[in-house]
Protein backbone atom coordinates (compact mmCIF):
# COMPACT_ATOMS: atom_id res chain seq x y z
CA UNK A 1 0.00 0.00 0.00
CA UNK A 2 1.18 3.51 -0.71
CA UNK A 3 1.89 5.82 2.18
CA UNK A 4 -0.97 8.12 1.20
CA UNK A 5 -3.45 5.33 1.64
CA UNK A 6 -2.63 4.78 5.33
CA UNK A 7 -5.07 6.13 7.87
CA UNK A 8 -3.83 8.92 10.13
CA UNK A 9 -5.90 7.53 13.03
CA UNK A 10 -3.96 5.95 15.88
CA UNK A 11 -7.03 4.56 17.67
CA UNK A 12 -10.76 4.04 17.34
CA UNK A 13 -13.61 4.43 19.81
CA UNK A 14 -16.06 1.53 20.02
CA UNK A 15 -19.56 2.75 20.81
CA UNK A 16 -20.53 -0.68 22.17
CA UNK A 17 -23.92 -2.33 22.40
CA UNK A 18 -25.58 0.65 24.09
CA UNK A 19 -24.72 4.15 25.27
CA UNK A 20 -27.09 4.00 28.26
CA UNK A 21 -24.97 4.03 31.47
CA UNK A 22 -27.57 2.16 33.55
CA UNK A 23 -27.32 -0.84 31.22
CA UNK A 24 -23.53 -1.18 31.19
CA UNK A 25 -23.16 -3.24 34.40
CA UNK A 26 -26.19 -5.55 33.75
CA UNK A 27 -24.97 -6.22 30.21
CA UNK A 28 -21.48 -6.88 31.55
CA UNK A 29 -22.94 -9.55 33.84
CA UNK A 30 -25.02 -11.15 31.07
CA UNK A 31 -22.19 -11.34 28.55
CA UNK A 32 -19.65 -12.42 31.16
CA UNK A 33 -21.95 -15.37 31.89
CA UNK A 34 -22.32 -16.10 28.16
CA UNK A 35 -18.54 -15.96 27.68
CA UNK A 36 -17.96 -18.22 30.68
CA UNK A 37 -20.42 -20.81 29.34
CA UNK A 38 -18.76 -20.54 25.92
CA UNK A 39 -15.32 -21.22 27.38
CA UNK A 40 -16.48 -24.14 29.51
CA UNK A 41 -18.72 -25.66 26.84
CA UNK A 42 -16.33 -25.50 23.90
CA UNK A 43 -13.25 -26.17 25.98
CA UNK A 44 -14.97 -29.14 27.61
CA UNK A 45 -16.04 -30.68 24.30
CA UNK A 46 -12.59 -30.13 22.81
CA UNK A 47 -10.82 -31.83 25.73
CA UNK A 48 -13.43 -34.60 25.95
CA UNK A 49 -12.94 -35.53 22.31
CA UNK A 50 -9.17 -35.45 22.74
CA UNK A 51 -9.10 -37.81 25.75
CA UNK A 52 -11.88 -40.29 24.90
CA UNK A 53 -10.83 -42.86 22.25
CA UNK A 54 -14.48 -43.65 21.47
CA UNK A 55 -14.87 -40.14 20.10
CA UNK A 56 -11.90 -40.41 17.75
CA UNK A 57 -14.10 -40.51 14.67
CA UNK A 58 -14.34 -38.06 11.74
CA UNK A 59 -17.58 -36.51 13.04
CA UNK A 60 -16.09 -35.72 16.44
CA UNK A 61 -12.77 -34.70 14.92
CA UNK A 62 -14.60 -31.98 12.99
CA UNK A 63 -16.66 -31.13 16.07
CA UNK A 64 -13.48 -30.64 18.12
CA UNK A 65 -12.22 -28.22 15.46
CA UNK A 66 -15.55 -26.41 15.52
CA UNK A 67 -15.30 -26.07 19.31
CA UNK A 68 -11.74 -24.75 19.02
CA UNK A 69 -12.91 -22.27 16.38
CA UNK A 70 -15.81 -21.04 18.55
CA UNK A 71 -13.47 -20.75 21.52
CA UNK A 72 -11.07 -18.55 19.55
CA UNK A 73 -13.80 -16.56 17.81
CA UNK A 74 -15.51 -15.63 21.06
CA UNK A 75 -12.20 -14.79 22.75
CA UNK A 76 -11.29 -12.37 19.96
CA UNK A 77 -14.34 -10.21 20.69
CA UNK A 78 -15.71 -10.87 24.19
CA UNK A 79 -12.82 -9.77 26.47
CA UNK A 80 -12.51 -6.33 24.85
CA UNK A 81 -16.27 -5.85 24.82
CA UNK A 82 -16.54 -6.83 28.50
CA UNK A 83 -13.74 -4.43 29.39
CA UNK A 84 -15.46 -1.61 27.52
CA UNK A 85 -18.68 -2.11 29.50
CA UNK A 86 -16.78 -0.90 32.59
CA UNK A 87 -14.36 1.55 30.94
CA UNK A 88 -14.99 5.26 30.58
CA UNK A 89 -13.00 5.43 27.36
CA UNK A 90 -13.89 2.55 25.03
CA UNK A 91 -10.86 2.81 22.78
CA UNK A 92 -9.01 0.29 20.66
CA UNK A 93 -5.70 0.98 18.94
CA UNK A 94 -5.43 1.07 15.16
CA UNK A 95 -3.24 -2.05 15.19
CA UNK A 96 -5.48 -3.94 17.63
CA UNK A 97 -8.51 -3.12 15.50
CA UNK A 98 -6.78 -4.53 12.41
CA UNK A 99 -5.76 -7.68 14.31
CA UNK A 100 -9.29 -8.13 15.68
CA UNK A 101 -10.75 -7.77 12.20
CA UNK A 102 -8.24 -10.20 10.71
CA UNK A 103 -8.83 -12.89 13.33
CA UNK A 104 -12.61 -12.49 13.39
CA UNK A 105 -12.82 -12.95 9.61
CA UNK A 106 -10.39 -15.88 9.81
CA UNK A 107 -12.40 -17.86 12.35
CA UNK A 108 -15.70 -16.89 10.75
CA UNK A 109 -14.41 -18.34 7.49
CA UNK A 110 -13.16 -21.45 9.27
CA UNK A 111 -16.50 -22.06 10.95
CA UNK A 112 -18.33 -21.45 7.68
CA UNK A 113 -16.36 -24.09 5.82
CA UNK A 114 -16.22 -26.49 8.77
CA UNK A 115 -20.00 -26.69 8.69
CA UNK A 116 -19.78 -27.55 4.99
CA UNK A 117 -17.19 -30.25 5.70
CA UNK A 118 -19.36 -31.64 8.51
CA UNK A 119 -22.33 -31.74 6.14
CA UNK A 120 -20.27 -33.82 3.70
CA UNK A 121 -19.27 -36.11 6.55
CA UNK A 122 -22.95 -36.65 7.46
CA UNK A 123 -23.76 -37.25 3.77
CA UNK A 124 -21.17 -40.04 3.53
CA UNK A 125 -22.27 -41.55 6.86
CA UNK A 126 -25.94 -41.75 5.87
CA UNK A 127 -25.83 -42.23 2.10
CA UNK A 128 -22.72 -44.45 1.86
CA UNK A 129 -22.37 -46.06 5.29
CA UNK A 130 -20.42 -49.11 4.02
CA UNK A 131 -17.73 -46.84 2.52
CA UNK A 132 -17.69 -44.34 5.39
CA UNK A 133 -14.49 -45.55 7.06
CA UNK A 134 -12.63 -45.72 3.77
CA UNK A 135 -13.92 -42.41 2.40
CA UNK A 136 -13.49 -40.34 5.56
CA UNK A 137 -9.94 -41.43 6.26
CA UNK A 138 -7.76 -39.66 8.81
CA UNK A 139 -5.63 -38.25 6.01
CA UNK A 140 -8.66 -36.77 4.21
CA UNK A 141 -10.00 -35.27 7.45
CA UNK A 142 -6.66 -33.57 8.14
CA UNK A 143 -6.48 -32.29 4.57
CA UNK A 144 -10.01 -30.87 4.75
CA UNK A 145 -9.32 -29.01 8.00
CA UNK A 146 -5.98 -27.73 6.67
CA UNK A 147 -7.73 -26.49 3.52
CA UNK A 148 -10.36 -24.72 5.59
CA UNK A 149 -7.71 -22.82 7.56
CA UNK A 150 -5.75 -22.00 4.39
CA UNK A 151 -8.80 -20.40 2.79
CA UNK A 152 -9.53 -18.46 5.98
CA UNK A 153 -5.97 -17.15 6.27
CA UNK A 154 -5.93 -15.88 2.69
CA UNK A 155 -9.43 -14.39 2.76
CA UNK A 156 -8.95 -12.58 6.08
CA UNK A 157 -5.62 -11.15 4.88
CA UNK A 158 -7.24 -9.77 1.72
CA UNK A 159 -10.19 -8.28 3.60
CA UNK A 160 -8.02 -6.67 6.28
CA UNK A 161 -5.58 -5.17 3.78
CA UNK A 162 -8.35 -3.72 1.63
CA UNK A 163 -10.15 -2.29 4.67
CA UNK A 164 -7.14 -0.65 6.27
CA UNK A 165 -5.89 0.87 3.04
CA UNK A 166 -8.74 3.36 3.56
CA UNK A 167 -8.48 6.70 5.34
CA UNK A 168 -10.58 7.41 8.42
CA UNK A 169 -10.27 11.16 8.58
CA UNK A 170 -13.79 12.34 9.45
CA UNK A 171 -14.30 10.38 12.68
CA UNK A 172 -12.75 7.58 14.68
CA UNK A 173 -15.94 6.43 16.43
CA UNK A 174 -16.96 2.93 15.31
CA UNK A 175 -20.69 2.45 15.75
CA UNK A 176 -20.26 -1.15 16.85
CA UNK A 177 -18.88 -3.24 19.72
CA UNK A 178 -15.97 -4.67 17.71
CA UNK A 179 -14.01 -3.89 14.55
CA UNK A 180 -16.15 -5.20 11.72
CA UNK A 181 -16.00 -4.29 8.06
CA UNK A 182 -19.39 -2.59 7.41
CA UNK A 183 -19.07 -0.02 10.23
CA UNK A 184 -15.46 0.66 9.21
CA UNK A 185 -16.56 1.26 5.61
CA UNK A 186 -19.31 3.58 6.86
CA UNK A 187 -16.65 5.46 8.87
CA UNK A 188 -14.18 5.90 6.02
CA UNK A 189 -13.86 9.10 4.02
CA UNK A 190 -12.24 7.22 1.12
CA UNK A 191 -13.95 5.75 -1.91
CA UNK A 192 -15.23 2.38 -0.63
CA UNK A 193 -16.75 1.03 -3.85
CA UNK A 194 -13.96 -1.50 -4.35
CA UNK A 195 -14.35 -2.64 -0.76
CA UNK A 196 -18.12 -3.02 -1.11
CA UNK A 197 -17.68 -5.10 -4.26
CA UNK A 198 -15.00 -7.20 -2.57
CA UNK A 199 -17.13 -7.64 0.55
CA UNK A 200 -20.05 -8.86 -1.54
CA UNK A 201 -17.81 -11.01 -3.74
CA UNK A 202 -15.68 -13.10 -1.41
CA UNK A 203 -16.26 -12.43 2.27
CA UNK A 204 -17.72 -14.95 4.68
CA UNK A 205 -19.87 -14.66 7.76
CA UNK A 206 -18.68 -11.64 9.76
CA UNK A 207 -18.59 -9.85 6.44
CA UNK A 208 -20.67 -12.30 4.52
CA UNK A 209 -20.74 -11.92 0.81
CA UNK A 210 -22.11 -14.15 -1.85
CA UNK A 211 -19.25 -16.21 -3.26
CA UNK A 212 -17.72 -17.75 -0.16
CA UNK A 213 -21.16 -18.15 1.38
CA UNK A 214 -22.37 -19.96 -1.73
CA UNK A 215 -19.19 -22.05 -1.92
CA UNK A 216 -19.72 -23.22 1.66
CA UNK A 217 -23.51 -23.36 1.62
CA UNK A 218 -23.97 -25.28 -1.66
CA UNK A 219 -22.25 -28.45 -0.30
CA UNK A 220 -24.41 -28.17 2.81
CA UNK A 221 -27.58 -27.83 0.75
CA UNK A 222 -26.69 -30.64 -1.67
CA UNK A 223 -25.63 -32.92 1.17
CA UNK A 224 -28.97 -32.50 2.91
CA UNK A 225 -30.90 -33.00 -0.32
CA UNK A 226 -29.25 -36.42 -0.66
CA UNK A 227 -29.52 -37.11 3.08
CA UNK A 228 -33.26 -36.39 3.19
CA UNK A 229 -33.80 -38.38 0.01
CA UNK A 230 -31.95 -41.35 1.52
CA UNK A 231 -33.83 -41.10 4.83
CA UNK A 232 -37.20 -41.05 3.05
CA UNK A 233 -36.28 -44.30 1.30
CA UNK A 234 -35.84 -46.06 4.64
CA UNK A 235 -39.00 -48.09 5.22
CA UNK A 236 -39.07 -48.27 9.01
CA UNK A 237 -39.92 -45.20 11.08
CA UNK A 238 -37.33 -46.26 13.63
CA UNK A 239 -34.64 -46.39 10.96
CA UNK A 240 -35.64 -42.97 9.66
CA UNK A 241 -35.52 -41.49 13.14
CA UNK A 242 -32.10 -43.02 13.83
CA UNK A 243 -30.68 -41.73 10.53
CA UNK A 244 -32.09 -38.25 11.05
CA UNK A 245 -30.82 -38.06 14.63
CA UNK A 246 -27.23 -38.41 13.37
CA UNK A 247 -27.48 -35.09 11.50
CA UNK A 248 -30.13 -33.17 13.45
CA UNK A 249 -27.52 -31.42 15.63
CA UNK A 250 -25.55 -30.24 12.62
CA UNK A 251 -28.71 -29.15 10.78
CA UNK A 252 -29.78 -27.02 13.75
CA UNK A 253 -26.37 -25.34 13.86
CA UNK A 254 -26.46 -24.72 10.09
CA UNK A 255 -29.88 -23.04 10.21
CA UNK A 256 -28.78 -20.69 12.99
CA UNK A 257 -25.35 -20.08 11.49
CA UNK A 258 -26.38 -19.15 7.95
CA UNK A 259 -29.73 -17.52 8.67
CA UNK A 260 -28.54 -14.50 10.66
CA UNK A 261 -25.46 -13.49 8.62
CA UNK A 262 -27.38 -13.85 5.35
CA UNK A 263 -29.97 -11.45 6.74
CA UNK A 264 -27.23 -9.09 7.92
CA UNK A 265 -25.03 -8.79 4.87
CA UNK A 266 -26.81 -9.75 1.66
CA UNK A 267 -28.21 -6.25 1.38
CA UNK A 268 -26.95 -3.07 -0.31
CA UNK A 269 -24.92 -0.78 1.93
CA UNK A 270 -27.58 1.92 1.46
CA UNK A 271 -30.04 -0.17 3.50
CA UNK A 272 -27.48 -0.84 6.23
CA UNK A 273 -29.13 -0.51 9.66
CA UNK A 274 -26.52 -0.42 12.39
CA UNK A 275 -28.93 -0.96 15.29
CA UNK A 276 -30.34 -4.15 13.77
CA UNK A 277 -26.92 -5.41 12.75
CA UNK A 278 -25.42 -4.79 16.19
CA UNK A 279 -28.10 -6.98 17.78
CA UNK A 280 -27.66 -9.63 15.08
CA UNK A 281 -23.87 -9.46 15.43
CA UNK A 282 -24.13 -9.91 19.19
CA UNK A 283 -26.16 -13.08 18.69
CA UNK A 284 -23.89 -14.37 15.97
CA UNK A 285 -20.49 -13.60 17.47
CA UNK A 286 -21.24 -14.04 21.18
CA UNK A 287 -24.33 -16.21 21.66
CA UNK A 288 -23.86 -18.67 18.79
CA UNK A 289 -20.45 -19.94 20.04
CA UNK A 290 -22.19 -20.64 23.36
CA UNK A 291 -25.06 -22.51 21.69
CA UNK A 292 -22.95 -24.84 19.53
CA UNK A 293 -21.67 -27.06 22.38
CA UNK A 294 -25.20 -27.18 23.81
CA UNK A 295 -26.66 -28.15 20.43
CA UNK A 296 -24.12 -30.93 19.93
CA UNK A 297 -24.10 -32.29 23.48
CA UNK A 298 -27.51 -32.02 25.17
CA UNK A 299 -29.11 -34.85 23.17
CA UNK A 300 -25.96 -36.58 21.99
CA UNK A 301 -25.75 -39.90 23.81
CA UNK A 302 -22.10 -40.54 22.94
CA UNK A 303 -20.97 -37.15 24.25
CA UNK A 304 -23.02 -37.52 27.43
CA UNK A 305 -21.64 -41.02 28.04
CA UNK A 306 -18.09 -39.83 27.46
CA UNK A 307 -18.64 -36.91 29.84
CA UNK A 308 -20.13 -39.21 32.47
CA UNK A 309 -17.16 -41.55 32.15
CA UNK A 310 -14.69 -38.68 32.43
CA UNK A 311 -16.44 -37.28 35.52
CA UNK A 312 -16.54 -40.69 37.20
CA UNK A 313 -12.85 -41.20 36.46
CA UNK A 314 -12.05 -37.74 37.85
CA UNK A 315 -14.04 -38.37 41.02
CA UNK A 316 -12.45 -41.80 41.51
CA UNK A 317 -8.92 -40.42 41.16
CA UNK A 318 -9.66 -37.60 43.56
Amino acid sequence: MEKGNHSEATEFILSGLTDRPELQVPLFGVFLLIYGITLMGNGGIFLLIMIDPRLHTPMYFFLSNLSFCDLCYSSIISPKMLLNFLAERKSISYTACAVQLYLSVLFADVECFLLAVMAYDRYVAICNPLLYTVTMSRQLCNQLVAGVYAVGLVDSLIQTCFTFRLSFCSSNIIDHFFCDIPPLLALSCSDTRINEILMFAIMCCTGVGSLVTVISFVPVLLSYVYIISTILQIRSAKGQHKAFSTCSFHLTAVVLFYGIPLFMYLRPLSSYSMDIDIVASAFYTLVMPMLNPLIYSLRNTEVKNALRKAMNKLLTNS
